[in-house]
């Protein structure tokens, strides 16, 4: 005997299954990318003091030459499960958060590749001697590269959370304790089965049962 083959999902809402479980990706791909850039070396630095202190080099590494690198890896990782657990006005700001996180990542990455990183907080300029101090910054193109890509990725997971998050699922709910899902109405109660009519044999053991508690079956 054949069953029945289970209920296809309608059209829109498999649609809508996919493009959450491509954000979430979108999401998730770009944080790390970010995480991955943040502890690479960006830029080689090169003071050149004024003699008789010798030049130093330093290299910078994503954390230090842009700050907000790491930040935002972390937001966009913790974005990717916020896109799940959230609906309707709180799916649009996770979105709209993801899209800026995204801009922030896209513009660090640019300015390391053009050499237009500000060096101010990265503490190249300590040293005894180095107010009068030449700084030449040598950008390494690969990290700031994939910092670049990160931001392009969480745009795009940030547009598409913002223009179609409305239409997703959200996370399902939790059974009860009973074991009842949330919301479910109660099953009806079965009807109680008609009584039997009293047999020779039952009223045999009844009277053995009088007789066991010290009762008179006779009376």
């Amino acid at each position: 005997m054949s069953h029945p083959a289970p209920p296809v999902p309608p059209p829109a809402t498999t649609r809508g299954r996919r493009e959450l479980t491509v954000a979430v990706l979108l999401c998730a791909l770009s944080g790390g990318l970010a995480l991955s850039a943040s502890g690479e070396p960006w830029a080689d630095v090169t003071v050149v003091r004024e003699p008789p202190l010798p030049p130093t080099a330093q290299v910078l590494t994503g954390s230090q030459a842009a700050p907000l690198v790491a930040a935002c890896g972390l937001l966009l990782l913790a974005a990717a499960v916020a896109v799940i657990a959230v609906r309707g006005v709180g799916r649009m700001v996770v979105g709209l958060l993801v899209a800026v996180a995204g801009g922030v990542l896209g513009w660090s990455g640019l300015r390391a590749l053009t050499g237009s990183l500000d060096l101010g907080g990265a503490d190249v300029t300590s040293g005894v001697g180095l107010g009068q101090a030449q700084v030449t910054t040598d950008p390494v193109a690969t990290w700031p590269a994939v910092a670049l890509v990160a931001g392009v990725l969480g745009v795009l997971a940030g547009a598409l959370v913002v223009l179609r998050g409305r239409d997703w699922p959200g996370m399902g709910r939790r059974y009860e304790r009973t074991g009842q899902p949330a919301g479910a109405t109660a099953a009806p109660a079965r009807p109680a089965r008609p009584a039997r009519p009293e047999t020779d044999e039952d009223r045999h053991q009844a009277a053995w049962k009088a007789l066991d508690r010290g009762d008179d079956p006779t009376a």
